[in-house]
Parts: C-alpha cells; structure tokens; sequence
C-alpha cells in the first residue's frame, strides 16, 4: 500500500536514517519503536508530508487517505465538542449535498433518454455508493459514540471545546481523526491523556476498525494489544519483525546475542589470522600462505555489533526524613462541586513507608483526593497529615512553575545536593537530556520535556511522601525504568495515580479503587488486584464496573460497595477451591477418556466379558465426572457474577 524506498535524513551532519527501505500493508498494526531521537516522530512526519527526506521517497498511492495524530496538535476556535467532532465529515457533507442536488435535477428533468441524464443518473450512482462505503450519512451518531468511547459525557457535546485542559482537546483531535477512518492512521503518544476506559475502547477500535496503524507508544501494555507488527529504529537503520510487541523484544535479544557470539568468534579468527602474518611475514618458505591470509582478510565481511545501550543508570532518592507511623489519615471525608458529589464519606489509611495505587474511570475522584491532600482543594470530613510529613507532588502542571529563564543543567543543579551533583549529566541524559539538550533554555522546551524535567527535580528533594500524578505519559520505556526502579528503592511513602499497568507491577502493594463516588482498599500488588476482578487488565476492570453499574440496581450496587475485605477474601478463597475441583475433574476426565480408547481398541482384538464390564465402569466414571466437572463450573461462574 505504502512503499518506503531507500529514505536518508540528515541533521547537521548526523543521519538520522540511511537508505531504509520497508512496505506498509493493509491491516499491519506496526509498532514504531527505538530509543527517543531514532527519528520514530521524524518517520511520522514524513508519512504525513510534513517533513521531506534529505533522499529518497515514501510513495504513497492516490487513492490512499492518510491520518496524523501528532503529540501536541491542539483543536481551538469557538466550537461545540460535537461541532468539532463533526468537522471530520467535511468531504461527506460536501458529497452529500452533491447527491441532494443531483436528486433536485433528476426531479425536474425530463429528457430521460439523453446522454446528459445518462451521466447525471451515472453520476448520483456513484457519489451514493462511495457515501455509503463511508459510513453513509449518520453523522452525528458516529460522533457521538466515538466521543462517548474517548471518555466524554453527554452533557459535554454542547460545551465550547475552549473550555477543556489540553488533554481532553487532545481526545477530540483523535475522534476526528478516527471518524475520518483514512487508509492509514499514524498515531504518536496517543494515550497519553487517555484514561483506562478510553485506551480500552481505542485498542478495540485499532483492533476491529482501523486499516493499517503506524504507531509510536512508549505504554507496552498498549502495543502488546494493538501491534501485530514491530519495526525498530536503530543508528539509522531498521529492523522489521512481523511479530507483535513482546515477542519483538525476545527475538530482538536473541538476535544481539547471535550477533555478539559471532563478533566474538570472528575478532578472534581476526586476531589468529593476523598472529600468523606478522609471525611469517618475513619467512619465504611462508610467503604463499600470508599473502592467502592477507587476502582473506581484505575480502572478509566484517560483523558488526550494533551500538545498544545496555547501561543502566541506578538513581536512588535521597534519604527520606522520618514521618510519623500514619503519613495520611481520612475519615468521613467529602467532597462536592457545586450539587455534584464526588467522594462520599470515604476512609483512607496509609502507613509509613506502603507504596499504594489510585486506579479507576476519570473523573472517579483520584486527583481530587490527592488535591485534598495537597490542600488544594476545600472539603468535608477528616483528613489529617502525619508528624514531619513533606510531600513531594509531581502533576502536569508542575512543569508551568519551572524557570524559564534556566538551562536544563541549571534546572537540576539548583535542587542537587551531595555526591548526586557529579552525576547531574548521567541522569539528564537517562531522562533524554543527554549532550547539549543539557543546555537549552527551560522556555524552548517542549510540554513532554518539561514534564520530565520536572520529574527529575523531584528526584532529587529530599521528601517522604511521593504523590506522583501520571507520572509516565512523557517517559520512554528505559526512562520509566530508571523511575520505577528509583521509586522501590525510595524508603518514604508514595501515592501514585496511573493507568500504566506494566509500570505499577512490582512497585504498589497496595490498590484503591476509586468508583461510584466511594473508594475501596484491596491489598497486594497490581495483578493481585487484577486477579481478584476475575479480569485480565484495568481496561476490563472499567469496562466491566460500567456494564454493571447500567444492569444492577441501585441497591445492590450499594450493597456491593458495603463488601468489606474479609468477605471478598472469602469469595476469592471459595472461587480458587472451585477452580482446583475443576483442574481435578479435567484431569480425571482426560485420564478416563484415554483409558477408555485403550479399552475400546482391546474390545475389538480381544472383546471378553471382563473388558465389557470396565468398559462400562468407565464409562460411568465418565459420566459422573463431566457432571461434576458442569457443577463445579456453573458454581463458579455464579460465584463471579
């Protein structure tokens, strides 16, 4: 569909790719991927026609429609969401009015055997088979779902798109985008200001309706759902695998080993060969032998290893002052805007030290309870701060407050304290602010660069109680590690808002659950919590509470909420014994049924009473078996429900 052909940039001097060359095809799902500055935005741009090649070309068909999502393009102007939503269907408006008019015409003509209206008849067939090919002419209620599946409510059709943060208009750039369902769809960063809700809804559109997908995401669990192709920029060049994501990663590791084995192999062929040149160079009787190794050596194709970055910068916060045993405490606490309650009457405890997650739908309550910590926020109720608690807060806005006047390394330097100061560069560069990035102005810095710069600061003060807001949604994967692996070191208290499955693995031991104005505590890690909701991800955890909260009446969904933790433990404890009896019914009935084939095979070479009479005690057995196994799973599909 799309042909890339020997494609060369060059920046000053770098190249930044070097006569790659690959296909696109319909319905490939490619994960773009390679450390930050490889060119995967570049390579977008160039898709697009927003950047041209310093050689090469990217030939792109004329009847192929291509779509950009870039990272910071934002809709403006007055507007309603719904208006800007369905300025998506310009061409099909315009096509539209087309047929009307032509309709008009054919109503009022009368020469129905001329050649004219012939063509007019021709025409209107055609413009009426392309509309319809397009998704016909039911706008508004393609606009209204897609924007319901990005995480807007009704009532917000009618608003001014001015009067959204940046991450919502983000969301109506995508519904446009969507609901112009071009060829090829190129996506970077998309769900960055997604919640948990809408990357589940988007995955499942790019999964059933999208064509082909060039996509850019440093969110794994996302490519893992959506990629089914991965292609890799790496020191100007490309390596295309027709695997998704995750596999990518252990074939990409299994090839540098093959690679690193046979470099190793052949330096030391390199070194023997060279060893016996110079020992008989000067030898006559070996003069016919070195001018062979000589030669073998000219024509030899040389392995290269290509330039990983395996190094891993090991960031550690400093010492946490010591806080009192419970650094937050909530009792009963409330809160509204206006009529509108957002948490009611809720109870937190968090203890010294406990690494806990806040997950849920936006608009659930997360950030407002972490404005109230914050005290930023009114409300009613208690909410009390433990002795000597110093809280150290990282939230999108954090970046407006930097200096802009400060380079990057007078950024940090300012907050550095002890021997971290000799590393200031090393974590710079960790967080993509390597070489002279270091020394841009904070003003010229992007809105992604500015959010990580932020972060570092906070890396670096000395505070123990972390309250981190999304705080990966401008990180690329290593970076994310470095912070992660910061953060389980860290040896204070944190509180982390996120929809990033993969990041909070490992590092929470702790989950609430923020819904339907009230917040429950479920202890273990992230899939310990996964695996409680019976689910497979936080996506279906959202998915599956709406669908509930439609269905169930509302008293039974209070009751639900009144479920302390001993009584879901106890339901979690009955369904893993009923899911014990099942793997033991299957086994015997899988063990019952290869004794009866034997048997069935003896009854045809041998048939005596006796093997009639176990054969049919087995097949009793069976029986009595499946039925058990039925029971066992329909107890346990009720106890789930």
């Amino acid at each position: 569909m799309i042909s890339v052909e020997q494609l060369t940039v060059e920046f000053g001097g770098h190249t930044l790719f070097d006569s790659i060359s690959f296909l696109v095809n319909p319905k490939d799902r490619i994960a773009l991927v390679g450390k930050n500055g490889a060119g995967k935005t570049t390579m977008l741009r160039i898709f697009a026609g927003g950047q041209n090649p310093t050689s090469g070309r990217v030939s792109v068909p004329s009847d192929v429609s291509i779509g950009y999502l870039p990272q910071h393009l934002l809709p403006s102007g007055n507007l309603t969401v719904i208006e800007e939503a369905e300025t998506a269907f310009a061409e099909l408006q315009q096509l539209q009015a087309g047929i009307d008019e032509m309709s008009n015409q054919l109503a009022i003509r009368t020469d129905y055997d001329s050649p004219e209206y012939q063509k007019l008849i021709e025409r209107m067939t055609h413009d009426t088979e392309r509309l319809h090919m397009l998704g016909g002419t039911n706008f508004r209620a393609e606009a209204e779902k897609t924007l319901v599946g990005l995480g807007f409510e009704r009532t917000d059709f009618d608003r001014p798109v001015g009067e959204f943060s940046g991450g919502w208009r983000m969301r109506i750039e995508l519904a446009k985008l969507l609901l112009r369902k071009p060829d090829v769809l190129l996506l970077d960063e998309p769900t960055n200001h997604l919640d948990i809700e809408s990357i589940q809804w988007l995955e499942t559109f790019l999964a059933t309706q999208a064509n082909a997908v060039l996509l850019v995401s440093h969110d794994r669990a996302f490519l893992d759902a959506v990629s089914n192709r991965t292609i890799e920029l790496s020191l100007g060049r490309i390596h295309d695998y027709k695997v998704p994501y995750s596999q990518y990663v252990e074939l990409r590791k299994e090839q540098l080993e093959q690679q690193q084995r046979a470099f190793e192999n052949q330096q030391k062929m390199i070194q023997d060969t060279e060893d016996f040149i110079e020992r008989f160079r000067y030898k006559a009787t070996k003069a016919v032998q070195v001018q062979s190794r000589i030669k073998q050596l000219e024509r030899l194709d040389r392995i290269e290893v290509e330039d990983v970055d395996n190094s891993r910068l090991s960031l550690r916060f400093p010492p946490a002052p010591r806080s009192g045993t419970i650094p937050v405490e909530v009792d009963g606490l409330t809160k509204k805007y206006g009529s509108h309650t957002v948490l009611d009457t809720i109870g937190v405890i968090i203890n010294r030290g406990e690494k806990v997650a806040f997950v849920g739908k936006n608009g659930e309550g997360k950030t407002t309870l972490v404005k109230c910590i914050m005290g930023e926020t009114d409300y009613s109720g208690i909410l009390r701060l433990g002795h000597n608690v110093k809280i150290g807060y990282f939230a999108q806005n954090q970046a407006a407050l930097l200096d802009e006047n400060k380079t990057v390394f007078q950024t940090i330097d300012d907050v550095a304290v002890g021997d971290i100061r000799t590393r200031i560069r090393d974590i710079l560069g960790a967080f993509m602010f390597g070489g002279e990035a270091s020394d841009k102005k904070v003003k010229v810095l992007s809105g992604g660069e500015r959010s990580r710069l932020a972060m570092i600061r906070l890396l670096l003060e000395p505070v123990n109680l972390l309250i981190l807001d999304e705080p990966t949604n401008h990180l690329d994967m290593r970076s994310k590690d470095v912070l992660k692996e910061a953060i389980k070191t860290f040896d204070g208290t944190v509180i982390v808002v996120s929809h990033d499955r993969e990041f909070l693995d490992g590092l929470v031991t702790k989950v609430y659950e923020f819904g339907h104005k009230k917040i429950k505590e479920h202890l273990g890690g992230i899939y310990d919590f996964l695996q409680s909701k019976k689910i497979e991800n936080l996506q279906e955890l959202e998915r599956k509470t709406i669908a509930s909260t439609a269905k169930e009446p509302a008293a039974k969904a209070v009751n639900d909420n009144k479920l302390d933790y001993e009584a879901r433990k106890e339901l979690s404890r009955q369904i893993k014994k009923l899911e014990r009896q099942q793997q033991e019914a299957e086994a015997a009935i899988d063990r019952l049924e290869k004794e009866i084939a034997l048997l069935e095979i003896s009854m045809n070479d041998n048939p005596t009473p006796e093997i009639f009479t176990d054969y049919e005690k087995l097949k009793q057995q069976l029986a009595d078996e499946m039925e058990k196994w039925e029971s066992v799973l329909l107890e346990k599909e009720e106890l789930e429900r």
